[in-house]
């Protein structure tokens, strides 16, 4: 007889530990977290909170609905999703909140598709209670590093979640440009023509 190994599982007291590349695809995660592995290690979160997700949701719907309208600039829009960092010494795979792709292999069966196997344009984070430095500064790094993402967005709403404010980055040569679009302004980019994002959750 033939013995099974047991499922590996993952939880909040495992902050730290050495994972690898099947493990993270392997575990079962304990509920009301979020895992990311960040140079080989976990980095186990709290869930997001009811102000968090809404604003994600938001988000994620604005996005979604350019999607459908452009169907050439953006063919997936999902969230949260996997970002694999390539030529890093160890596996790093931060988690944005949302991310936007044009190059999903929508001819393969869903069962074929790895997040390993795409990477996004635009990533997207979404800030209220959490770690401002991991959105902040680590995920700058990080999410340059990639070179398919043109646009890094984080979605402050630190000092009201109905008001936020839009910090956009994009690409510009060897650095990000920064651009603050305040609550009730509109962001519009190069990078998705056509859009009009109105920094207001509730209009």
């Amino acid at each position: 007889m033939i013995a099974t190994r047991a499922r590996l599982r993952f939880g909040p007291t495992d902050h730290g530990v050495r994972v690898t590349a099947d493990e993270l695809a392997e575990a079962e995660y304990a509920e009301g977290f979020r895992y990311e592995v960040i140079d080989g290690r976990l980095a186990v979160a709290p869930a997001a909170n009811f102000p968090e997700g809404w604003l994600n949701g938001w988000l994620r719907d604005q996005l979604q609905a350019y999607a459908r309208a452009n169907p050439a600039v953006l063919n997936m829009v999902i969230g949260p999703a996997r970002v694999f960092v390539p030529n890093r010494p160890d596996l790093t795979v931060p988690e944005p909140d949302v991310a936007a792709y044009r190059d999903f292999p929508s001819h393969l069966p869903v069962r074929e598709v790895g997040w390993e196997d795409m990477s996004p344009v635009v990533v997207c984070e979404v800030l209220v209670d959490g770690d401002p430095r991991k959105d902040l500064v680590r995920n700058v790094e990080l999410y340059f590093e990639v070179p398919s993402i043109l646009e890094y967005w984080v979605l402050d709403g630190r000092a009201d979640p109905d008001r936020p404010t839009l910090i956009a980055r994009r690409r510009w040569g060897q650095r990000w440009v920064v651009r603050e679009v305040p609550f009730g302004d509109t962001y519009t980019t190069r990078t998705l023509p056509g859009l009009r994002l109105l920094i207001d959750p509730r209009a």
